[in-house]
């Protein structure tokens, strides 16, 4: 199948990101949200990341117009309809989630795509709200944030994902120059349990006040050659998110994956991370 024609449900942080991936590889993208001053604003953090390239010299103006002509935002999810693939990126929450395929079965093709975005839930799990028909059509494709960046992508196929479902996304993630791995559809899948592992001691050296969180940072960009420090990263995917897959894991997993007490005193006090302005680090609200 051939992907000309992209829906993306969720226009945050990560759905705006995934959106722009598809509309710089020359598709056109249908961005939703449940408000349209949430689709149109992820238009806009789309067109600051071109911004952002065009000043390194990474892009052009003609480039950014082309692409951002591609990006459709919108409320009305009956856009979707003929897409080829639709990748949800809607909250970590099984019945929002649940509820937008529902919504997608009824409204797509029979031959379209339904991916899901999350970072913990059973792909078997969601795909039991949609039809039998469809399920062989549904898979995961957990992106790596931040999206835009991040080649690495998880392809998860449930229980009843055919093998063309799974090879016909791996081929177009490949096409927009990510680097797909297949893992099993277990909870948390592969990355977030080797993620979470790891911001777990490092959280547990800031509570045991070892080193500070400035400091934390320069051992992963200095003496692991991570691109971002661990706690920078934990800003841009947001305290409350982290949190929650920390307690999906927490309960599949038990003692390995205890939520952070850390973060979790931010989530009490309002301090998300880059979307509220505060975490580790303070940021300029826009």
């Amino acid at each position: 199948m051939t992907m000309k024609k992209i829906g993306v449900v969720g226009a945050g942080m990560m759905g705006a990101e995934i959106a722009l991936c598809f509309a710089r590889a020359g598709m056109d993208v249908i961005l939703a949200d449940i408000k349209q001053e949430f689709a149109d604003g992820g238009k806009l953090k789309q067109a600051a990341i071109l911004d952002k390239q065009i000043a390194k010299g990474r892009t052009t103006e003609e480039v950014k117009a082309a692409t951002l002509s591609r990006v459709t935002p919108t409320v009305d999810l009956t856009l979707m309809a003929d897409c080829d693939l639709v990748v949800e990126a809607v909250l970590e929450k099984l019945e929002i989630k649940a509820g937008t395929f529902e919504k997608l079965d009824k409204i797509c093709k029979p031959e379209t795509i339904l991916a899901s975005n999350t970072s913990s839930i059973s792909i078997t799990k969601l795909a039991s709200s949609v039809s039998k028909e469809r399920a062989a059509n549904f898979v995961g494709t957990h992106f790596n944030s931040p999206a835009s960046v991040m080649k690495l992508v998880e392809v998860i196929p449930g229980l009843l994902t055919s093998q063309e479902t799974a090879d016909t996304v791996t081929k177009v993630l490949l096409d927009i120059e990510k680097e797909p791995v297949r893992v099993k559809d277990v909870t948390g899948f592969a990355l977030n349990r080797l993620f979470h592992v790891f911001y777990g001691e490092a959280m547990r050296l800031i509570e045991e006040g070892v080193a500070s969180p400035e400091d934390i940072d320069k051992i992963c960009l200095y003496g692991l050659g991570h691109p971002v420090g661990i706690c920078k990263l934990l800003d841009q995917t947001g305290h409350d998110l982290n949190v929650s897959v920390d307690q999906i894991l927490f309960d599949a997993y038990g003692e390995r994956f205890r939520p952070s007490p850390v973060l979790q005193r931010f989530v009490d006090s309002g301090r998300l991370g880059r979307k509220s302005g505060e975490g580790f680090y303070s940021y300029e609200k826009k």
